[in-house]
């Protein structure tokens, strides 16, 4: 899959509400987090759509995120926290899609994976 054509409302919306302001890569990671913090709305439905070696999560499996993890976390890649077999663990955000009805929380999930797709990076 290639990389996604340029979408100038999301481009828009990510250098005016996102990373404005923001001039190293630490900035840009604080203020993803802060705008995910501000938009997802927890818990929500969300589901697996890419394997990754660090998170034991399988493709299609359904999961509840209940919050962001610590924003020293966050510094290298969005980390959420899901409930799962009834334990909290950490997994990337750019793993998971949004299932909830919620449209600005989805909106922003779908953001940060814009943002990677478009190989940008903190």
């Amino acid at each position: 899959m290639g990389q996604p054509r340029e979408e100038s409302d999301r481009e828009h919306r990510i250098a005016d509400e996102v990373i404005v302001d923001a001039y190293d890569s630490i900035e840009r990671a604080m203020s993803w987090y802060y705008y995910l913090e501000a938009k997802l709305r927890f818990p929500f439905a969300a589901s697996c759509i890419v394997r990754r070696q660090s998170s034991p999560l399988k493709v299609g499996e359904r999961i509840e995120v209940v919050g962001l993890a610590s924003e020293d976390e966050c510094m290298s890649e969005v980390l959420v926290v899901v409930t799962r077999s009834e334990t909290n663990l950490a997994v990337p955000l750019g793993q998971l899609k949004c299932d909830s009805g919620d449209e600005q929380t989805c909106r922003a999930v779908e953001d940060w994976h814009y943002w990677l797709a478009r190989g940008y990076a903190f």
